[in-house]
């Protein structure tokens, strides 16, 4: 009698994506680092949405969770770091509840990452072309010569003159701005679903960080990637992302179109964020500020957390915590939006 072989089990990564859809949706996370000194919650209940081809703007204070964020998606974070809540689903499957290799095989095929200083995602023993192909090899079928190919085509898709030379030099012989471009070919290398960009223009000067994101741009139209763009730069927002979620002390309070959110801004964290970008029309001399400081994970006030700091701030806002509403064009987690604060 002959037994009938178990199938192999499937590769995570090589799982059939459901049509239509979203490239990245996060549903009511929550972040957490045990400590000595007690639990301290880092993402407080963040739900995001990204479709394909489109890019999402996550913009806040340093402190305000995006950076967390995009390191809980890709399974990046640091020990004590844990999901204590929530999923998070790639492509419309879940990656959360993956174990460890299995996370390992779906980033970088499915999800690619570029940070902030490129000489942390390239080693410097190892010229450019070494690390594209090992990349390129280590997640698609590939012979060497076929990925090298491709190689050359990605580091031409992303503007680097005379890719085929370039392949052999190393890292330190690239400028900062280069050294970006390589690491953005290196994060499409697998043609991935969801690319997480964590500052990925603010070591470089200005003329270059607008070439970075008109880069992202094209390549996020052209390839139908879902961009997590997590910045501290309205400007960069403004010019690159689709839509925004605006962060504040490890929660989402406000959420919309770019255009709207920035022409029409409904909660006053955002006003003040708005309000302190330089004008050339302004007349005073005097930029604006929030006052105050974002409040440390250990010593969140009650209600909002934003209470201490707003100049609306009412009865209300001190005792209960606001929830995402629609508020104009956008949503908003504010009381004055949600019909006072009293």
């Amino acid at each position: 009698m002959m037994l009938r072989q178990a199938p192999a089990p499937q590769d995570p990564g090589s799982q059939p994506v459901p049509e239509g859809a979203p490239a990245l949706e996060v549903d009511s996370l929550t972040v957490e680092f045990p400590t000595r000194r007690g639990l301290l919650t880092a993402i407080d209940d963040v739900s995001i949405r990204i479709a394909p081809g489109e890019i999402l703007g996550v913009v806040g204070e340093s402190g305000a969770g995006k950076s967390i964020t995009g390191l809980a998606v890709l399974g990046l974070l640091e020990a004590p770091g844990r999901i204590a809540k929530g999923e998070i689903r790639v492509g419309g499957r879940r990656i959360d509840t993956l174990s460890e290799d299995e996370l390992t095989r779906v980033r970088g095929r499915e999800m690619g990452a570029i940070f902030q200083d490129p000489l942390t995602a390239l080693n410097p023993l190892f010229s450019i072309g070494a690390q594209l192909v090992e990349t390129i090899r280590l997640h698609k079928p590939m012979s060497r010569e076929a990925a090298q190919q491709k190689a050359v085509t990605l580091l031409r898709e992303v503007g680097i003159p005379a890719p085929e030379e370039r392949l052999k030099q190393y890292p330190h012989q690239f400028s900062g701005g280069m050294r970006q471009r390589v690491v953005i070919a290196l994060a499409l290398a697998a043609e991935p679903q969801l690319i997480i960009a964590d500052e990925p223009t603010t070591a470089l000067d200005v003329s270059i960080q607008a070439q970075i994101t008109t880069l992202l741009r094209r390549l996020c139209d052209e390839h139908r990637t879902g961009i997590m763009l997590v910045t501290h730069d309205m400007g960069v927002i403004a010019e690159t992302a689709d839509r925004v979620a605006v962060m504040y002390s490890g929660r989402v309070v406000e959420t919309g179109r770019v255009e709207d959110v920035l022409h029409d801004p409904q909660h006053p964290y955002t006003r003040g964020l708005m309000a302190a970008i330089p004008s050339l029309h302004a007349r005073s001399g005097t930029l604006a500020q929030i006052d105050g400081a974002m409040p440390r994970l250990n010593a969140r006030p009650s209600g909002c957390a934003f209470h201490p700091r707003c100049p609306q701030a009412g009865p209300l806002c001190l005792r209960e915590r606001p929830q995402l509403v629609p508020a104009a064009r956008s949503e908003a987690a504010c009381f004055i939006q949600d019909g006072g604060t009293e």
